[in-house]
């Protein structure tokens, strides 16, 4: 008997593995799901370190927009055990000094109050305008942040981002890129940027769908990666 594959799965700033909820059982009828520790690492080569160290020898990697950055970090570190890879909602942007500087701001406010999950403002701008008042989504996602808390929030918050489009040639594994054509912390453009930089990699921008893929377009977006996961 066959065994299936491994799929190493990686969430985005403040999520875990309950943002694969609404898609886990379809992948998992063709993949070993295994969910990346980015929780205990204030670097991104930390972060992928950790990963490594607990993944299987050889897996599929899928990164969720700061996922993806580590996911790129894994590839560059490991390539031999990377068999496909899969860059979602996110970009090889490097973050400018002020958007670090406004993060600096936010750690520092963070500190000195009780954490209580995400702004109000940041989950509605994460999902699509037509899901801003859908409360069972927006619960779910702030379930995610409030489990946790605040010491993840802030090492989180303080990671620095390099660009990476220099290194995206060196990405040879079947990549499959997925944007979405309402994202407002993404854009379409970073995702054919990606797509372009590595060779031969499948973009894909799905209609009606903001930032939070896996749980705004569970469907769409696991018939995609079954696709990649078969090799198509």
């Amino acid at each position: 008997m066959t065994s299936k594959a491994n799929l190493v799965l990686l969430p985005g700033f403040m999520c875990d593995h309950g943002l694969w909820d609404r898609m886990a059982a379809r992948l998992s009828a063709a993949a070993e799901l295994h969910f990346g520790n980015l929780f205990e690492d204030d670097s991104i080569p930390g972060m992928a370190a950790r990963v490594l160290s607990n993944a299987p020898e050889t897996f599929s990697l899928a990164g969720f927009s700061m996922g993806g950055y580590v996911a790129r970090e894994i590839v560059m570190t490991a390539p031999e055990r990377v068999e496909r890879l899969a860059l979602m909602n996110t970009s090889a942007e490097g973050a400018s000094s002020e958007f670090l500087a406004r993060r600096q701001r936010m750690i520092e406010i963070t500190r000195d109050r009780p954490f209580t999950g995400m702004a109000p403002t940041s989950l509605r701008q994460a999902v699509h305008p037509d899901r801003a008042d859908d409360r069972p989504l927006l619960d779910h996602i702030q379930t995610m942040a409030r489990r946790l808390g605040k010491d993840v929030f802030i090492r989180q918050m303080g990671l620095a981002r390099q660009d990476g489009h220099a290194r995206l040639a060196e990405i040879t594994c079947p990549t499959l890129v997925v944007s979405c054509d309402q994202d407002r912390l993404r854009s379409v453009d970073e995702a054919r940027a990606l797509a372009n930089g590595i060779p031969d990699a499948r973009l894909e921008i799905m209609a009606d769908c903001g930032h939070m893929t896996p749980l705004e377009q569970p469907n769409v977006l696991a018939e995609l990666m079954l696709d990649w996961l078969a090799g198509a």
